[in-house]
């Protein structure tokens, strides 16, 4: 597995009001939310990339208003067309 790091100052993190831990994986998560919302990446990834299952990734989807669904306009009519 690969690392990033990212330097940030002491006072962002105090800004946030989070611990460290907390603020890894929330920045895990929006960065798994903002790839997987481009289409850049599955929802399997993003959970692997956030160390949950993937059925939690996807109700945190939910939860900031990220479809789980990602059909183009032309997948969705030959959605309908053959229900």
């Amino acid at each position: 597995m690969r690392s990033v790091m990212i330097e940030l100052p002491e006072s962002v993190l105090l800004a946030t009001g989070q611990s460290h831990e907390e603020f890894v994986r929330e920045a895990k998560l929006t960065l798994a939310a903002r790839l997987f919302d481009q289409g850049r990446i599955s929802s399997g990834k993003g959970a692997e990339l956030c160390g949950i299952p993937r059925v939690e990734f996807l109700l945190e989807m939910g939860r900031r208003g990220i479809a789980i669904i990602q059909m183009d306009e032309e997948a969705l009519k030959r959605e309908f067309e053959d229900a």
